[in-house]
């Protein structure tokens, strides 16, 4: 349940089988042509499981065995304890996973019904992706600065569920925004 990949196509969330294990590439890679000696990938990875982290160098030449994901829609519907209760749309299914799966930001703007990806491999679910962009309400903010409409600057805000985020300085506390899930940051004002 792998095909093969060259070191040199390694990125950001790639996940590897290494030794039986999921490893998934946890910061884009560095690709390093020393003077002397063969190219290579140094990497950092962090294992599906565990949440352990190392870093690992890959020659250049080197095939490695990228897992083969299996992509669903999925519908959050509640925390219980430690789980996230998903919802299988197709066959209507529940799953239940780790709330280990996603990182305290992510986790944090889930919300009721939210469609998610889920990547199985094999009967199991190794990763959660958000959908790219999200509408939340500022919850708190400093006041709206007169004529910073145009302002470079960005002042601080809390959005739902206390997350802390960066808007440009002319939004105010209860307007709702669009912001990216994978780095908070602002997008837009919802329309």
């Amino acid at each position: 349940m792998f095909e093969k990949i060259p070191a040199n196509a390694l990125k950001i969330g790639t996940i590897l089988v290494i030794e039986n294990s999921l490893w998934k590439v946890a910061k884009p890679p560095e690709h390093v042509k020393p003077g002397k000696g063969p190219a290579y990938v140094q990497t950092e990875l962090k294992n599906v499981k565990t949440g352990t982290k190392k870093n690992e160098r890959f020659n250049s030449s080197d095939y490695l065995d990228k897992a083969f994901l299996e992509q669903k829609t999925m519908q959050y519907l509640y925390a219980d304890g430690n789980d996230l209760i998903l919802m299988d749309t197709e066959n209507y299914d529940q799953i239940n996973i780790n709330k280990n799966i996603l990182d305290e930001d992510r986790l944090a703007l889930l919300s009721d019904n939210m469609m998610l990806k889920a990547q199985f491999f094999g009967s199991e679910i190794v990763e959660l992706e958000l959908p790219h962009s999200i509408i939340v309400e500022v919850i708190e903010c400093d006041p709206v600065i007169k004529g910073a409409t145009a302002s470079p600057s960005y002042k601080s805000a809390i959005i739902t569920n206390n997350v802390r985020v960066k808007v440009p300085p002319y939004i105010s506390q209860g307007e709702k925004i669009v912001i990216k899930t994978e780095d908070l940051s602002f997008v837009e004002r919802a329309k």
